[in-house]
């Protein structure tokens, strides 16, 4: 019962020999039909009184099941008092006497309602509640790099300014062993001279005594006789020097962290983080003003509208000049932007009222904000422009190193939804009205790159991100909070998706330049039709938008704009 996510066929209806596109479900049958079928079943006087809905209000058919008991009854009661179900022939048993008995089908009608209530809970709060928490502890997680980074950088500092001073006091001591050791060595310098004066005196001396052993003459032997000639003076005195000493300094490993400072982890319970509360989470993109007015009209045109089973044209017109209108952006008062490598704004009738010169290509490189702004990606100098309804250009926002290809302005609160390439990698980056950036979005939950070339991008009722990418042959979509949904991939083997967008119904509608034909998807991916074939229209297309009328307007190669209504 439940659609896969990469889902690739359309709908056919159920009854035998009919292959059209179903549309609807008789309730009591459980039986899908298309329009045609629907009409006969509610003629015919056997089913004229049957429930027939349309297909996405179907109740769930109950899975068919044999009683272990009465083998040829079918399950389909569950007692109530004992929560089992059973056959109508276990109900008149004695052991279920007296009993009350639901309808086993209403039953699991109900519970498929209350598990869609559930998911659509789980989309819409659980899992962006969770998203938003991962975003917050992969800000802290690089907050936590920044932070230790500058302890390790502070701690490198405080030990280089500690190694500067041990290396100044370092040479302090040096120099004062180097004057300790100038001072030792003059002192012993002077006593080695003195000795050597003295050693000299001492050889004069024995040559005097040898000389009075052989006198020449008598005075000569008188004056030897003298005593006091004889006398030899003392050796002269000297003192050992007194040494320095070096005395260790006493220190341990806490006197070095105290001297280089010590790291601590302030000692209180960390704060818990705050998860929004379910009914904020559910008005988190409310609008207001006339923008609330605006999607309560939408709100009421689409519970009278469903899709035709017919698609007719309602005008078209050429672009003079362009060469192909490879993009489509509508404006205000009756002026739409078209688009090949330069931008266009014509009217209503296709003539021409200003071109700008950009550096534009086969990319839905422009949106209407809701402000009735046009901005513009400039993917030769990274920027985005802004052209305010008085024709003054400027620029927006800066993509840095990443070129912008295509862009798109959300009608639910105004976000700007940026696909971006950077050599072999892409993205896509959503930025506030102000051109703050709050979101990246490359991966899907397996680390796969979810991009390769996004040229085209627009966003479905329900906050999903639609990406036309032809590198990837697929059209790639993810829920607000970035998590990949579903890719799909065409209907035949080769599918080149080109212009992407969606309607008031959730529908994606995009085109295919292989095959030329304008798919129409459900919100989850399904095939619902072939919209615009070039068989049928003789067109080559390449580009769609809705207008606020739910006319689809489709550019094609050539300056052809075609106008259809296929909503009714």
């Amino acid at each position: 019962s439940q659609i896969p996510p990469d889902a690739q066929h359309y709908l056919v209806c159920g009854t035998e020999d009919c292959e059209k596109n179903c549309q609807f479900y008789c309730n009591e049958c459980h039986h899908p039909m298309c329009e045609q079928c629907r009409d006969e079943h509610q003629k015919s006087p056997e089913t004229k009184d049957h429930e027939v809905v349309p297909y996405k209000q179907r109740k769930r058919q109950l899975p068919m099941q044999k009683c272990k008991i009465h083998p040829t009854k079918d399950i389909n009661l569950l007692c109530e008092e004992c929560k089992i179900p059973l056959c109508s022939k276990c109900g008149t048993t004695t052991k279920h006497r007296g009993h009350l008995f639901t309808d086993l089908e209403m039953v699991f009608t109900e519970k498929c309602s209350s598990c869609h209530a559930e998911i659509t809970k789980i989309r819409s709060y659980f899992e962006p509640t969770s998203q938003d928490l991962k975003r917050e502890i992969r800000r802290d997680v690089t907050e936590i790099k920044k932070i230790t980074e500058g302890l390790r950088t502070s701690m490198k500092a405080q030990t280089e300014a500690v190694k500067k001073m041990v290396d100044t006091v370092t040479s302090e001591k040096i120099k004062q062993v180097n004057k300790i050791e100038q001072s030792l060595l003059k002192t012993l310098n002077g006593q080695n001279q003195e000795i050597d004066d003295y050693i000299n005196y001492l050889n004069d001396l024995i040559k005097t005594y040898y000389g009075y052993l052989s006198p020449s003459n008598i005075e000569q032997l008188t004056f030897a006789l003298k005593s006091e000639n004889l006398i030899i003076r003392p050796i002269p005195e000297t003192s050992k020097p007194v040494y320095p000493v070096f005395t260790a300094g006493q220190y341990s490993e806490k006197d070095v962290e105290k001297l280089l400072g010590k790291i601590t982890v302030p000692n209180y319970k960390p704060e818990k983080r705050k998860i929004k509360p379910m009914e904020t989470a559910s008005t988190q993109l409310k609008p207001t003003g006339k923008q609330r007015k605006h999607n309560r009209e939408k709100s009421n045109v689409k519970k009278t509208l469903s899709r035709s089973s017919s698609v007719t044209m309602v005008r078209e017109f050429t672009v003079p000049g362009v060469s192909d209108v490879y993009h489509i952006s509508l404006g205000k008062s009756g002026r739409i932007w078209v688009s090949d490598y330069n931008l266009f704004q014509t009217d209503l009738q296709g003539n021409k009222l200003q071109t700008i010169q950009t550096s534009g290509n086969l990319d839905g490189y422009h949106t209407v904000t809701q402000d009735g702004d046009l901005i513009y990606t400039d993917k030769d100098n990274k920027v985005i422009n802004r052209i305010t309804p008085d024709n003054t250009i400027t620029e927006f926002i800066e993509t840095e190193d990443w070129r912008p290809w295509s862009i798109h302005s959300s009608h639910i609160n105004g976000d700007i939804l940026v696909g971006m390439r950077k050599d072999e990698e892409a993205k896509v980056t959503r930025y506030n009205k102000t051109g703050t950036e709050i979101q990246n979005i490359k991966r899907d939950n397996k680390g796969h790159e979810l991009y390769s070339y996004p040229h085209y991008i627009t966003e479905n009722i329900n906050g999903d991100i639609c990406v036309s990418d032809y590198d990837k042959h697929a059209v790639v979509v993810v829920d607000k909070s970035g998590q990949h949904r579903f890719s799909y991939s065409g209907w035949e083997s080769v599918f080149t998706p080109f212009g992407i967008c969606t309607d008031v119904l959730g529908h994606i509608l995009v085109c295919d330049d292989y095959t030329d034909t304008v798919y129409l998807l459900d919100q989850d991916g399904q095939l619902l039709s072939f919209l615009l074939t070039s068989e049928q229209w003789l067109g080559m297309f390449c580009s769609v938008c809705v207008d606020d009328e739910n006319n689809l307007w489709v550019g094609q190669w050539g300056n052809k704009v075609s106008v259809y209504k296929y909503l009714q």
